[in-house]
């Protein structure tokens, strides 16, 4: 891990899908983060079907409107893909960071043996893919693998649920030789882009109070420093933020993401400031920003849902989806049904940590394909 020393931020260039598919444009985006001076390059590993439900709808991208089963469909990629970026990632001198979305993803990705596992936002209340994370981690066989959790459209509660079966990884969360705790959380607001204003980053600080975890940003907001530096003031110690070659192509995050020069930028203005002592620190913020909008984006420290994510909650994180038409009466096995986002026109369902004790029960009346099942639909 490129920790160089207890001040410095560690720097996640999130590439997400950015490269499309392209070999040749991951090479170039990972080329970029490292010229920008991150420490980690991290990528997504993509399976539709552990996504979302082919009715989900259609998301808007500069180049038009797109089903976005359908786009995620054309980023899937086979094992060698994210080998050959993996390779590249470390020749370059980063980390190799990456999301899986499910449990396939998730054993294909530990089988790489990466320097981070990033649980996205949406997949905090994915329980069954945490705890085949856990029980990943726990084998003795394997090496240990840093897992960084991200907290957007989540409540307090959802985080305590998450890190109540992530428990065991904790015991290992100090840093040592250099590298990420065992486990740390990212606070975040899922909206995209996120409006600066909203985006509290005393929250740091409380979670990381509260949970014993080193904590940091995942920042989704448009300008390339504000929250950035803010949130090395407000004691984050980890920084996620997208890069992309240009905002106006078609990667489903490039318009909120920062170009090479953009992300260059952060990167400096984050190696200047971390040294300086929290009172200098806070001076300099404030000529940088001036004193309201410090006061603003810190915020009060209520880890709550922003109001840009409110009606995401639900839709964008995990609940429990029919995968076929079914009819009354009809007893659910474990393929009818699957732990998916919500996201655009379908209804969401029951919390996935019931996902197992359905299994086995009636439906009371006919549903439909991608229908979110909710506790009275069964006996």
């Amino acid at each position: 891990m490129n920790m160089p020393n207890e001040t410095e931020t560690y720097i996640i260039a999130e590439i997400g899908t950015s490269h499309g598919g392209s070999l040749e444009k991951a090479y170039k985006l990972i080329d970029a983060a490292k010229k920008a001076g991150a420490d980690c390059a991290k990528f997504q590993w993509i399976y539709a079907d552990e996504i979302l439900h082919p009715k989900t709808g259609y998301v808007q991208l500069p180049t038009g409107s797109v089903s976005l089963y359908e786009r995620f469909k054309a980023l899937e990629q086979p094992v060698s893909f994210y080998k050959k970026i993996q390779q590249y990632t470390k020749q370059q001198g980063l980390d190799f960071g990456c999301s899986p979305f499910g449990l396939k993803s998730l054993k294909k990705l530990y089988s790489l043996n990466p320097d981070l596992i990033k649980i996205a936002s949406p997949e905090l209340n994915h329980y069954p893919m945490l705890k085949e994370l856990v029980r990943l981690e726990n084998c003795w066989l394997r090496k240990k693998i840093p897992v960084v959790l991200s907290s957007g459209v989540s409540l307090l509660s959802d985080i305590e649920k998450a890190l109540a079966i992530l428990k065991p990884l904790i015991h290992n969360s100090h840093k040592s030789d250099k590298k990420l705790p065992s486990l740390s959380l990212l606070h975040c607001i899922t909206s995209y882009p996120a409006p600066e204003s909203e985006y509290n980053l005393s929250t740091i600080a409380t979670l990381s109070n509260m949970f014993g975890i080193e904590t940091g940003v995942s920042d989704h907001s448009l300008d390339p420093l504000l929250v950035p530096l803010v949130s090395v003031a407000a004691g984050g110690k980890i920084i996620e933020k997208h890069i992309t070659l240009s905002k106006e192509t078609d990667g489903l995050d490039d318009p909120v993401a920062l170009t090479p020069d953009e992300f260059g930028l952060m990167v400096k203005n984050i190696r200047k400031i971390e040294t300086l002592d929290h009172d200098m620190l806070i001076e300099e913020l404030c000529e940088m920003f001036g004193e309201d909008v410090l006061e603003t984006v810190m915020g009060d420290g209520q880890k709550k849902l922003a109001p840009s994510e409110l009606q995401n909650y639900t839709r964008t994180n995990r609940s429990i989806h029919v995968m076929k038409d079914m009819t009354a009466g009809q007893k659910i096995r474990k393929k009818d049904i699957a732990v998916l986002r919500t996201e655009k026109i379908l209804t969401p369902g029951m919390s996935p940590e019931f996902f197992y004790d359905i299994i086995g029960k009636h439906l009371k009346s006919d549903i439909s394909s991608g229908s979110g099942l909710l506790q009275e639909m069964i006996f």
